[in-house]
C-alpha cells in the first residue's frame, strides 16, 4: 500500500476526489479490455440466441413487461374503508407507475391518475436534493412514486415531475372507480416530502431549504421558515440531514400536532460536516464538481436543533432539545394532545436510546423510557398511542429479540405483548375497538414473515397467525379493523395481493398475478431454476439460514461451478421464502449452483447474532460464508475448482474479503459497489458496529487493505457507479491503486452517472452481461 493511504479517513477523504479519475485512467490502461468471450459467442449472446426456445436472457430479465407479473405496491386502504389504492407499472415500461383504485364493494378497479398523461410526454425533471432523498429510501422507477391519503378519505396527494397534485376519487362507476386531479404547486424548484395535516386542512412540503404550507380552501401558499441568508447553504430547515435518510430511515424533518396548531421542524447545521469534493462522470464525458457534506466515521456530525412554529409562520422558536455532537436525533411524534411531543434521542455510541416527552409550550422534558446495550440500540418507527394517550406499543430488545410492550405513560410501567425467540420487524398496527394489535414477525420460522396479532390487553399466549400460506407476508389492517391487504410471495409464487378477514379467510385477490399460460414468465418456467432451503452450523453452533439454487438439469453425484451470492452486512436478510427473480437465476440456468447464506451479523435473528461483528466487521461473516462453501462441497455439490462470489454495497466489501481472505477457495469475486475502507463511510452506520476510529483498533482488521497480499490474478471484477453519493466511488479508486501497487491484475467497470444503485434497463442489461461474461470465462460451466 502506498504512503499515501495510510493516513486517517478525514486526509484520505479529502485527497481521494483529486486522485480517482488519475487512478481510474490508468486502471483502464493498466488492466486488461474487458474480457473477450471465449471463441463463439458469448454466454450472454448465446442465451439471446435461445430466447426462442424459452430460454431467459438478461435482455428479457430487465425488459418490460415485468417477469413477476403485474405486481403492485404501496397498497392502503382509504380512511372509510371503502377503497383500496396502489401504484402499478405500466404494461409496457413496469418502471413508470399509475396510481389505482378498487372499490371493496363492487370488486371493480381502474386507474386514477395516470403520469405519462399528467406530464404530458415530457420527462421528470427533480432537482439533486429529491433525486438523492429517492436513493437514500431506495425508490426505483419514475411517475406516481409515493402518494397520502387524506385523513377525511375525500383526496390523495401525490408528487410527479417535481410538483404536487391533488386527487379527488369519484364514486365508482361501470369501469371502476375514477378521480379528478388539482396541480397544487408549478414551480422550476422540486417540492418534496409532501404532507396532508392531521385534520386535512393544509398540504406542506419542502422546496429548497425551507418548509411551505399550503391552505387548501384558500389555495394560499406560506413559507414557514427561512434560512439564515449568511448561511451559505450549511443550514436547512425542515429536511433530514444525510445519516437520518441514509442510516436512520428518518426521510423527513418535520412532524405536524395532531390538532393542526403546530409543526415541529428540525434546523439542521451542518457546518461542523467537512464538505468534500466529490466527482461525477457523466454520460457525456463530463466531470461535475459536487461539494458534497459527509461525515466520515470519527468526525463531527451536523447539529440538530428542533424547533416549533405555527402554519402561518408565526411564534417560530426553539424547542429546547435536540442534537450535539454526542447524540442523534432519531425519532420524532406527537403525542395525541397535541402538547407534548416524544423524542428519541441516541447516543453517539448508540449504545443507549432515551425516549423522552417534551412539553412543547414550557420546554419542560420528561425521560419515559430508557434503553441500553453492549453492543447497539436499533432503532424503530414507535411509539404508537391507546388509550388517548395514556399508554403507548414500544418495540425494545431488552430480552434479546426485539419484542412488543405496552407501557403506561404515567408510572412508565411495561407489560409484555410478545414474548419468544424471534423477531417482531414491524410497526404495530392497533384495532382498539376490536382489543387486537397486528405486526409482522418470523416467529414460524425466521425464512418466513407473517402476519399476527395479539389482544391489546397483555396476553401473549393468546397470539394468533392471520397470514396462512408459507411464504414471505407484508400486511396491514383497515382503519376497522375488518378487513386485512396481504402482500405475498414464495418461491414458486409471484407476489401477490389478496384481501383477508381480520382471522386470515380470504376474501379476494387484488391482484393474483397467477402463474398462468399468459403470465409473462410463462415461457420460461419449463427451465425455471428452483431454490432449496436448508441450516448449517457456524464454528460457534449458531443455525446459519441457506438457500440453494440449483440448475435445471442438476443430477446429483455431479459437481456444478458454484457462485456465492452475498451481502453479509447487518439490517439486511437475504434468504427468504419469497419470490426472486434476479441475475441469480440467469446465473442458474447457465448451469451454476448458487447459495445465499445469512452469516453472523445479519438481521432478524436477535441481538447476539447480529452483534457477532460488534467491533469487527469481515471476521465472523467470512467464517460463516466459507462453512456454508464447504457444506457444498463435502455435499458433492459445488466444483472446489469453480466457486465464485458477488455481492453489491456490504456484499461488494465481502466479495473482496473473501477473495483476499480465502483465495485458494475462489476462481472469481464480482464486486459491485464496495465499502473498502471503513474511516471512509459514514459515522451512525460505521461507528454502531466498529466504534469511533480514535477508540481502538477495530478498523484496520476490518478493511480491505488488511489482506492486500491474498488478491490474485484475474479473479476480480470490479463495478463502480461514478456519481455514487453513498459508497463513494472513492472507495474502489483506494483499491485500484492499491492492487497497481502490487501488480495484481483485475477487471474494472465504471459507469457515468450513476449512483449507489447503477439503475437503468440499459445500464442494467450491460452489467449483467458482463458480469455472466466474466464468471463464464473464469469458471465456465459445462464440465
Amino acid at each position: 500500500m502506498s504512503q499515501d493511504w495510510s493516513t486517517d479517513g478525514r486526509q484520505a477523504g479529502r485527497r481521494l476526489g483529486r486522485r480517482w479519475a488519475a487512478a481510474l485512467v490508468a486502471a483502464t490502461v493498466a488492466l486488461p479490455a474487458l474480457a473477450e468471450a471465449p471463441a463463439g459467442a458469448s454466454a450472454a449472446e448465446a442465451g439471446d440466441a435461445q430466447a426462442e426456445a424459452g430460454r431467459l436472457t438478461i435482455d428479457r430479465l430487465v425488459a418490460s413487461p415485468s417477469l413477476s407479473g403485474a405486481t403492485i405496491s404501496s397498497v392502503r386502504f382509504s380512511p372509510d374503508g371503502r377503497l383500496v389504492t396502489y401504484l402499478k407499472g405500466r404494461d409496457d415500461d413496469a418502471t413508470v407507475r399509475d396510481l389505482w383504485a378498487h372499490d371493496l364493494e363492487t370488486g371493480r378497479a381502474a386507474k386514477l391518475a395516470d403520469a405519462q398523461a399528467l406530464l404530458g410526454g415530457e420527462a421528470e425533471a427533480l432537482s439533486e436534493v429529491e433525486k438523492a432523498r429517492r436513493e437514500r429510501q431506495r425508490i426505483t422507477g419514475s411517475g406516481i412514486v409515493a402518494y397520502q391519503w387524506s385523513p377525511d378519505g375525500q383526496s390523495l396527494l401525490f408528487p410527479l415531475g417535481g410538483d404536487l397534485y391533488l386527487l379527488t376519487p369519484e364514486a365508482a362507476g361501470g369501469d371502476g372507480p375514477g378521480g379528478t386531479v388539482r396541480r397544487l404547486t408549478e414551480t422550476g424548484a422540486t417540492e418534496t416530502d409532501a404532507k396532508f395535516s392531521p385534520q386535512g386542512r393544509y398540504v406542506s412540503f419542502v422546496r429548497d431549504a425551507d418548509l411551505y404550507v399550503i391552505d387548501l380552501d384558500s389555495g394560499a401558499e406560506t413559507r414557514v421558515t427561512r434560512v439564515p441568508e449568511d448561511s451559505d447553504g450549511a443550514i436547512i430547515n425542515a429536511r433530514a440531514e444525510f445519516v437520518a435518510q441514509e442510516e436512520m430511515k428518518r426521510t423527513t424533518g418535520y412532524w405536524w400536532a395532531p390538532d393542526d396548531s403546530r409543526i415541529v421542524y428540525a434546523r439542521v447545521d451542518r457546518s461542523p460536516v467537512a464538505e468534500v469534493a466529490r466527482y461525477e462522470v457523466a454520460a457525456d464525458g463530463g466531470v461535475t464538481t459536487v461539494a458534497q457534506r459527509y461525515p466520515f466515521a470519527g468526525t463531527d456530525n451536523a447539529l440538530v436543533a428542533l424547533r416549533v412554529v405555527a402554519p402561518d409562520g408565526g411564534g417560530d422558536r426553539a424547542l429546547g432539545v435536540g442534537a450535539d455532537s454526542s447524540s442523534y436525533i432519531a425519532r420524532v411524534a406527537w403525542m395525541p394532545d397535541s402538547a407534548r411531543v416524544t423524542v428519541q434521542r441516541q447516543s453517539r455510541d448508540q449504545k443507549r436510546l432515551d425516549l423522552l416527552s417534551v412539553a412543547v409550550d414550557t420546554g419542560a422534558v420528561e425521560t419515559l423510557l430508557t434503553e441500553t446495550a453492549d453492543t447497539w440500540v436499533n432503532i424503530h418507527h414507535n411509539p404508537v398511542f391507546v388509550d388517548d394517550g395514556r399508554a403507548f406499543l414500544w418495540t425494545s430488545e431488552r430480552s434479546g429479540y426485539p419484542q412488543l410492550y405496552r407501557v403506561d405513560v404515567e408510572s412508565a410501567t411495561m407489560a409484555r405483548l410478545t414474548r419468544g425467540a424471534w423477531a417482531v420487524l414491524s410497526s404495530p398496527s392497533v384495532d382498539e375497538a376490536g382489543g387486537w394489535v397486528y405486526f409482522t414477525a418470523n416467529a414460524d420460522t425466521p425464512v418466513e414473515r407473517h402476519f399476527y396479532r395479539v389482544p391489546l390487553d397483555p396476553a401473549p399466549e393468546d397470539m394468533e397467525r392471520v397470514t396462512r400460506p408459507a411464504g414471505w407476508h407484508s400486511a396491514s389492517v383497515s382503519p376497522d379493523g375488518r378487513f386485512v391487504v396481504d402482500r405475498y410471495s414464495a418461491p414458486d409464487t409471484p407476489p401477490r395481493v389478496a384481501l383477508l378477514t381480520a382471522e386470515g379467510e380470504r376474501v379476494a385477490y387484488l391482484s393474483e398475478n397467477r402463474l398462468g399460460a399468459d403470465h409473462p414468465y410463462a415461457p420460461y418456467l419449463e427451465t425455471h431454476a428452483p431454490v432449496r432451503f436448508g441450516t448449517i452450523e457456524a464454528e460457534d453452533g449458531t443455525a446459519l439460514h441457506y438457500s440453494l439454487r440449483l440448475p435445471a438439469d442438476y443430477k446429483a453425484g455431479r459437481r456444478y461451478p458454484t457462485v456465492i451470492a452475498v451481502y453479509g452486512g447487518p439490517g439486511v436478510q437475504r434468504v427468504s421464502k419469497s419470490w426472486s427473480l434476479d441475475f441469480n437465476q440467469i446465473l442458474a440456468r447457465q448451469g451454476y449452483a448458487v447459495m445465499a447464506l445469512d452469516n453472523r451479523g445479519s438481521a432478524n435473528r436477535g441481538q447476539a447474532f447480529e452483534g457477532a461483528i460488534y467491533r469487527q466487521m469481515g471476521r465472523a461473516e467470512v467464517a460463516d460464508q466459507l462453512a456454508g462453501l464447504d457444506h457444498l462441497i463435502d455435499a458433492g455439490i459445488a466444483d472446489p475448482e469453480r466457486v465464485g462470489v458477488w455481492g453489491w454495497s456490504y456484499g461488494g466489501y465481502m466479495t473482496l474479503m473473501l477473495l483476499a481472505q480465502a483465495p485458494e477457495r475462489f476462481a472469481a469475486g464480482l464486486s459491485v459497489a464496495p465499502v473498502t475502507d471503513w474511516t471512509l463511510y459514514d459515522t451512525h452506520y460505521t461507528e454502531r458496529f466498529l466504534g469511533l476510529p480514535q477508540d481502538h483498533d477495530g478498523y484496520a482488521p476490518s478493511n480491505v487493505f488488511r489482506y492486500l497480499d491474498g488478491f490474485r490474478d484475474d479473479r476480480l471484477m470490479l463495478v463502480h457507479g461514478m456519481a455514487d453519493d453513498n459508497v463513494f466511488f472513492d472507495h474502489s479508486v483506494k483499491l485500484i491503486s492499491a492492487l497497481q501497487d502490487r501488480r495484481v491484475r483485475f477487471d474494472l467497470m465504471g459507469y457515468p452517472g450513476k449512483r449507489h444503485g447503477i439503475r437503468g434497463t440499459d445500464t442494467r442489461a450491460h452489467l449483467w452481461r458482463d458480469a455472466l461474461d466474466f464468471f463464464t470465462r473464469r469458471m465456465p460451466p459445462g464440465r
